[in-house]
């Protein structure tokens, strides 16, 4: 299975130059991501937790907003629909992304609603804590209007339509009716990474990228061996009336069940894993910018497998650039 994929990757690796023609919708929550490194000397007097001394602040896009940071590395062009508050995170957030030449005339600034923030201490390369700063109740009717207004005017220009479902309250039926039939009468791709909480709201969709886990909660069954993936994925195809189904796996890699064809099970590239924030936005930015710049569905699985295990290598919300992703390809792997 390896030799073959060295060769496949071998092969791949002239085709990322295409990237930078991908146009890409991106839909969904969009947070800013903040990171306070320090280190751990002591314990606290006061409490049994340990006493963080900080060294530095970062802060950088998340959640949907990663994604797009993602597909920015890999050289797609990108637009940007979702929600942030009239507050200094949301204003961070539409000021990166503008100066990125990210197109947010999608994005509606909802008052009254704080932008998601989350701040996760790290000492010595281990998370310590999280802390959460968000709502989420769906957005507002206004905002959903004014999303949907806007989607329907950018169709025409992108070539994938990629859900960055999070549940935060911008993914709804009511949203996704708003642009799904458009899309599909466009001949958009629709590419979906979802949360359990709103299937309902991607029918119509093409492609959807579970985990195991949620892949097993999706079909109601423990889901682990190859076998179970691949009745899993039938069971996903059939209920939400998708083309294909690609289901992470950690360790074990990457499943890829279509309609109509063999399944195929593509073996992990990961060597040592550091961190897994924001796996699961490589791999869907990796699979929508291979799809958007006319791949097939299976070499955008490869490709998306491997930037995978570039990924976790890696400490923090980090992405893959398309020269990382290069140089794996032609070296053959990890």
């Amino acid at each position: 299975m390896r030799k073959s994929l060295k060769k496949e990757y071998q092969k791949l690796a002239s085709r990322l130059g295409r990237f930078d023609q991908a146009r890409v919708l991106v839909v969904g929550d969009l947070m800013r991501d903040i990171f306070i490194w320090g280190k751990v000397k002591r314990i606290s007097p006061e409490a049994p937790v340990p006493v963080v001394e900080v060294e530095r602040e970062t802060a950088m896009l998340g959640g949907a907003a990663n994604v797009v940071n993602n597909l920015i590395a890999l050289g797609a062009k990108i637009h940007l629909a979702g929600v942030v508050g009239e507050d200094a995170a949301g204003a961070a957030i539409l000021k990166e992304l503008q100066e990125r030449g990210v197109g947010v005339e999608a994005v509606a600034v909802e008052q009254n609603r704080p932008t998601t923030v989350k701040t996760r201490v790290i000492a010595h390369s281990q998370q310590i804590v999280r802390v959460d700063r968000e709502v989420r109740k769906p957005i507002q009717p206004e905002s959903r209007a004014q999303i949907i207004k806007a989607l329907r005017k950018i169709l025409p220009e992108i070539d994938l339509i990629l859900i960055s479902d999070y549940a935060k309250g911008v993914i709804s039926r009511e949203l996704t009716r708003g642009f799904f039939p458009a899309a599909r009468r466009l001949g958009k791709k629709i590419l979906i990474d979802p949360k359990l909480a709103n299937l309902a709201s991607y029918r119509g969709g093409n492609i959807i990228t579970p985990n195991h886990l949620e892949a097993g909660q999706i079909a109601r069954f423990e889901v682990e061996s190859d076998q179970e993936v691949e009745r899993a994925g039938r069971i996903i195809l059939k209920e939400l009336g998708m083309d294909a189904a690609l289901i992470t796996r950690g360790e074990r890699g990457i499943s890829l069940i279509e309609r109509d064809k063999l399944p195929r099970h593509i073996p992990t590239e990961a060597k040592e894993v550091y961190d897994v924030t924001g796996a699961g936005d490589t791999v869907i930015s990796a699979l929508g910018v291979t799809l958007a710049s006319g791949m097939d569905l299976y070499s955008a699985t490869v490709i998306a497998n491997l930037a995978a295990g570039i990924g976790v290598s890696k400490l923090g919300t980090s992405v893959v650039s398309r020269a990382e992703l290069q140089e794996a390809l032609r070296n053959g792997g990890l």
